[in-house]
């Protein structure tokens, strides 16, 4: 339940309108590596929410907004620290969109956004074990736990009457949590995994993967892996083999990317990613329109973490993550107005004025827990060759 104390709030309110700024935040997203696909229709996504609200002179007394990028490179936890750390220290950054792997996110969080006292929502960080990380009450996420997305991948499969796969996944913290969690929730559900095994980024052959992959056997090979890496080396050299000719795939599998690489050679394969068809996504994709693929994976949930923290700034009257940190949970979940994407003039008109918002955003937004998304999902075939939506979960 919101707890909204009105004259503290107007208060509060009145010291942040006193004076504007220009205040910048942070996109860290891996520009190089392994998504490096996925990355540009996500940072425009934010970088949409910072110039609506920009554009609407409605932000603490006419702030203006302004976005500045750091790679993350997926992978490199030192290169994702230090990049961050710049963000802070040179950049003056309020508060950061990101991180966007697992891996470099929980680095980014322990190392830096909560030694400095930065408020981080990543729209794609989604290892199970960031809900436990130690965040001060920093670290908010709109992607939804893995925990979710491998009792949904396990829902698709056995629907399909796939009742026994093989496994690889990326050795990292994202590829572990996403293929412990899928191998709980398939087993619970009378499925077999024959094989769960990791397979390393940057290698030019991947026969030796795939030879023991193809050994255990299995209906499909999942694919918990990177469009932009190693994922792809797998599927290729499966391919190459007559291994396995129908994969699933998981999030950090789809994309562009992934039609690009194989076209017609992977039909019949399957998988999901983090995706609603509620409201706020056909507002996003309308207001979006030829601008960039507003469909890409992660994109909405970008737009929607970017909106997320400006909205709690002024819901707190300040641009301080200290401050703004314990008004994430309230402008994101009911009670108030519903807000969609394209409204955020209008919700931070009803935080000036004292009222109370529940922003809904292009991903049907609704923290739950630790701060992250209570989950929906997109869950795709290839047919022709190309991506498209069976139907949301």
């Amino acid at each position: 339940m919101k707890k909204f104390l009105l004259a503290s709030a107007a208060t509060a309110l009145m010291a942040g309108s006193a004076y504007s700024e220009d205040i910048k935040l942070g996109i860290i997203f891996g520009f190089t590596g392994p998504i490096e696909s996925l990355t540009p229709p996500m940072a425009d996504g934010a970088e949409l929410a910072m110039k609506e609200v920009s554009d609407s002179g409605a932000l603490l007394g006419g702030s203006t907004v302004s976005a500045i990028r750091a790679d993350s490179t997926c992978v490199d936890a030192a290169a994702a620290t230090a990049a961050a750390e710049r963000l802070i220290t040179a950049d003056g950054v309020k508060a950061i969109v990101g991180a966007d792997c697992s891996g470099v996110t929980g680095a980014v969080l322990a190392n830096v956004a909560v030694p400095n006292g930065i408020v981080m929502i990543s729209p794609s960080a989604t290892s199970p074990g960031l809900s436990t990380a130690e965040d001060n009450g920093l670290f908010f996420r709109t992607a939804p736990s893995d925990a979710r997305q491998g009792q949904v991948m396990s829902d698709i499969l056995m629907e399909q009457g796939i009742k026994s796969v093989a496994v690889t996944y990326t050795n990292n913290d994202y590829g572990k949590g996403l293929a412990d969690s899928f191998e709980a929730a398939y087993k619970a559900g009378g499925g077999t995994v024959t094989i769960s095994a990791a397979h390393e980024d940057g290698k030019a052959d991947y026969s030796a993967e795939v030879g023991a992959l193809a050994a255990a056997g299995g209906d499909r090979l999942v694919v918990a892996g990177y469009v932009d890496q190693g994922g792809s080396g797998i599927v290729r050299a499966a391919l190459d083999a007559g291994a396995f000719d129908t994969f699933h795939f998981p999030d950090g599998m789809i994309g562009a990317k992934l039609e690009e690489n194989f076209g017609t050679e992977i039909d019949g394969s399957t998988g999901q990613h983090p995706g609603t068809d509620s409201e706020g996504a056909a507002m996003y994709t309308a207001m979006v329109g030829d601008a960039f693929d507003s469909t890409s994976p992660f994109s909405p949930e970008s737009y929607d973490a970017a909106a997320l923290i400006m909205l709690a700034m002024q819901a707190a009257g300040s641009s301080d993550s200290q401050v703004f940190k314990d008004k994430v949970m309230d402008v994101a979940n009911a009670p108030g107005e519903q807000i969609f994407p394209g409204e955020l003039a209008k919700g931070l008109k009803i935080l000036a004025e004292g009222g109370d918002i529940d922003y809904v955003g292009a991903t049907a937004v609704e923290l739950i827990g630790p701060g992250e998304s209570a989950g929906n999902y997109r869950e795709i075939v290839i047919k022709d060759g190309k991506i498209t939506t069976v139907k949301y979960r």
